[in-house]
């Protein structure tokens, strides 16, 4: 029940996309860096073939209405559904916000990783990419621009809601090299802010040391004789 309703949900946000790409907005705040651009050619062509399907059985069922009518339908959601992958693409771009950076592939990926949880971020091209414990590969077109390794593991939840701790994510960016660069700057003014707050913060004070005992007080008037040498 829940990876039917995991599904339904993936395609309810993939037309919200559509409206989401239509009106060219996109969701959420932060410096964003798009992928879509590398997949692109793939998905138009895609998209061509299925509405050259769509034409082809419409001619071949139209003695048969009703058959005709369900294919109809069909086909055009399948064009809607390729539509959409790219679109969610497009309107969900990464970001990088004062804290975070968000990995994102369309409505099926959302990686929240924490600038303080990076321990390193580099530019790297790979287009082959084997399944690895700890590892996380989010290809666009495939290949991947920019791999991260992580100082501690961060959970992500595939699709279905699976469960999986990564210290390697690895993803494409259009402009893999900006992506970089600001990451990097942003990582500094981190480490720069949390380390003027951690010398501002007020130091424990050590105990106050005892107080010496009053002298005594002598009665007015009472006069110290000097004491006889006998």
């Amino acid at each position: 029940m829940k990876a039917a309703y995991a599904v339904f949900r993936h395609e309810l946000r993939l037309l919200a996309s559509l409206v989401l790409w239509a009106a060219r907005r996109t969701r959420g705040t932060g410096v964003r860096f798009g992928y879509a651009r590398g997949q692109g050619a793939m998905m138009s062509g895609l998209a061509f073939v299925c509405v050259i399907e769509t034409v082809g059985m419409a001619v071949l069922l139209r003695n048969w209405p009703a058959v005709h009518l369900v294919v109809l339908v069909l086909d055009v959601y399948t064009v809607l559904f390729v539509i959409g992958l790219h679109a969610a693409s497009v309107v969900h771009p990464h970001l990088l916000t004062p804290d975070a950076l968000h990995v994102r592939n369309g409505v099926r990926l959302d990686l929240r990783i924490p600038l303080d949880a990076i321990r390193a971020v580099r530019r790297e091209t790979r287009y082959l990419h084997e399944k690895t414990a700890g590892e996380l590969d989010v290809p666009i077109g495939s290949q991947t621009s920019v791999t991260l390794e992580l100082a501690e593991p961060v959970a992500h939840f595939s699709l279905l809601g699976r469960r999986q701790e990564v210290r390697v994510v690895r993803f494409h960016a259009d402009d893999a090299t900006d992506l970089v660069r600001q990451l990097t700057a942003a990582r500094r003014l981190t480490a720069a802010r949390r380390l003027t707050q951690a010398r501002s913060a007020p130091s424990s004070s050590p105990g106050r040391p005892p107080s010496a005992a009053p002298a005594a007080v002598r009665p007015a008037g009472e006069v110290r004789r000097p004491r006889s040498g006998l």
